[in-house]
């Protein structure tokens, strides 16, 4: 039942879409932090609904927890090697924003009432299977990895752009902008490290 909940509210993003943003965000073709093309499709709700489940779901999400489930025994390493790249100070921003983003999606969505998903797409236990979905997900037209792309896919672009604003206005752009290169630099470590 918590699945299905979850689902339902990731899923309302696609109800909200265009009229939540200012027309500037909608109108946009590019992402904030990146050269990348906005996703403009559906949602990838059974993928999206893995993610929040590998975290913990959607009252107890610890991003800290994601990490580990992607990762796998890989997790320490992976840690060290982001601490050593960002700092450790950006780490836990990473961390501490992550867990934003998933409040705050559920957040903007929990009114509306959608079709569920009838399940987690790939399995939340599967490091390996769910980097390599995350990581497909964020491929861009022309088959380079972008974030923002990946983003737009879990959630739609309206609610990826709205989730930014309110990163800006809690913890700044700054924050926003390390979230993202934390995250990419993850998601290409995974692709990395399975070999994908």
């Amino acid at each position: 039942m918590l699945r299905f909940r979850i689902a339902a509210v990731v899923a309302a993003a696609a109800v909200i879409g265009a009229a939540a943003l200012p027309a500037t965000a909608q109108m946009s073709g590019m992402a904030r932090f990146s050269r990348a093309p906005i996703y403009t499709g559906n949602p990838n709700l059974p993928l999206t609904l893995s993610v929040i489940v590998a975290g913990g779901g959607p009252s107890s999400f610890d991003s800290a927890k994601l990490v580990g489930a992607l990762a796998g025994p890989l997790a320490p390493a992976e840690v060290k090697s982001l601490t050593a790249q960002f700092g450790a100070d950006n780490v836990t921003s990473f961390l501490t924003v992550f867990n934003f983003v998933i409040n705050d999606s559920l957040r903007l969505v929990t009114a509306a009432k959608v079709p569920l998903p009838p399940a987690p797409v790939p399995d939340p236990a599967n490091g390996k299977a769910l980097s390599a979905a995350l990581y497909t997900a964020g491929a861009t037209p022309s088959g380079r990895f972008d974030v923002e792309y990946m983003l737009d896919d879990l959630v739609t672009h309206p609610i990826h752009v709205q989730v930014m604003n309110d990163i800006d206005a809690k913890y700044g752009q700054p924050a926003d902008a390390n979230y993202h290169a934390v995250l990419t630099q993850a998601i290409l470590d995974l692709k990395t490290a399975y070999g994908l």
